[in-house]
């Protein structure tokens, strides 16, 4: 595995859900905070998404945008005032109220006072309780820009990220057999283009660090991503950090400098953080036997794998994962 791939498998939960959109005319329809992670697609025409708290944004066709904190946001036809913000119709109640618009893409032509506009509206549930730092480095709110015409921007410059949203688009719209299947993997695969997109975008050469992006410094180092990639490919191995120094071709000293530096704790630090932060996603998504998980994730013995957890969790891991299970019940 590597880093981006088990920062999202750890917090990610249940099956993410996805609406294809058409309107036209005069809107404007709130979507509340929620935990989770929210996304937006556009695949015809033009809207304004405004974020609480943010700048407004202006969505052309084939802009992407993400909003990895559960942001609570409005969407709308154009810039709005306080007042037409306060009358926005929440997105769960818009299709039913006086002249909503069709969840399903309709061939008809837009009324002359509006052009009609389509997207993709979906959203991811996420465990908040012990996410990746890479994760928590997102800003609220992160716009990817088409831009085919080579005016810049990654989102434009990613085919993986364009063929996503087509394949997302074509599945959504016309519900064909197999969609059950398609449409989640679509869904998490658009996940990892847009995170993979903000990444390569802000892991500029010479970033200070400290400062936000530190983690797309950190992918982008090769000394970093190299012992990385070897603790998240195998974190129950009996890591060093003479090891995993000779594993990314540096001395000791020089791979602690950098590591700690972009990362923002030393190697053997991440490591226990990592480990512990897997053994609390297998404990909520495996039956797997307290000792299973604890061999998974590095740990000779059950009772050195409660310990750890317990100091990094406040609780034991077989009360966590009671705790899971009711607060899944309930």
């Amino acid at each position: 595995m590597d880093v981006v791939s088990d920062a999202i498998s750890a917090v990610r939960i249940g099956r993410p859900s996805s609406q294809r959109v058409r309107v036209a005319g005069s809107w404007c329809t709130r979507l509340a905070p929620y935990d989770g992670a929210g996304f937006h697609v556009v695949l015809e025409g033009h809207c304004w998404l405004l974020p609480d708290g943010g700048d407004p944004v202006e969505l052309g066709p084939g802009d992407a945008v993400l909003l990895p904190h559960g942001t609570g946001h409005v969407i709308a036809d154009g810039p709005a005032d306080a007042a037409r913000l306060a009358r926005a119709v929440p997105f769960e109640r818009w299709p039913a109220g006086t002249g909503s618009p069709p969840r399903r893409p309709e061939p008809a032509t837009a009324p002359e006072d509006g052009a009609a506009v389509e997207m993709l509206c979906g959203k991811y549930r996420l465990d908040r309780s012990h996410v990746h730092p890479l994760l928590a480095e997102l800003p609220p709110l992160v716009h990817l820009p088409n831009r085919a015409d080579g005016a810049g921007g990654t989102g434009g410059t990613d085919p993986g990220l364009r063929s996503a949203i087509a394949l997302l688009g074509h599945e959504v719209g016309e519900r064909l057999p197999g969609s059950g299947v398609a449409l989640p993997s679509l869904l998490d695969l658009l996940l990892v283009y847009m995170i993979r997109s903000w990444t390569a975008e802000n892991a500029a050469p010479g970033r200070r660090v400290g400062t936000a992006g530190t983690w797309p410094a950190a992918l982008g180092d090769p000394v970093t991503a190299a012992a990385l990639r070897a603790l998240h490919t195998d974190p129950a191995a009996p890591w060093t950090n003479e090891l995993l120094a000779a594993e990314a071709g540096v001395s000791r000293p020089t791979l602690a400098r950098r590591f700690t530096a972009l990362v923002g704790r030393p190697p053997m630090a991440y490591l226990t953080w990592w480990r512990l932060t897997r053994a609390a996603a297998l404990l909520r998504d495996t039956p797997d036997p307290l000792a299973a998980v604890a061999r998974r994730v590095g740990y000779s013995t059950p009772y050195a794998f409660s310990h750890a957890f317990r100091r990094e969790f406040g609780t034991t891991p077989g009360q966590y994962r009671a705790g899971l299970a009711a607060a899944t019940a309930g």
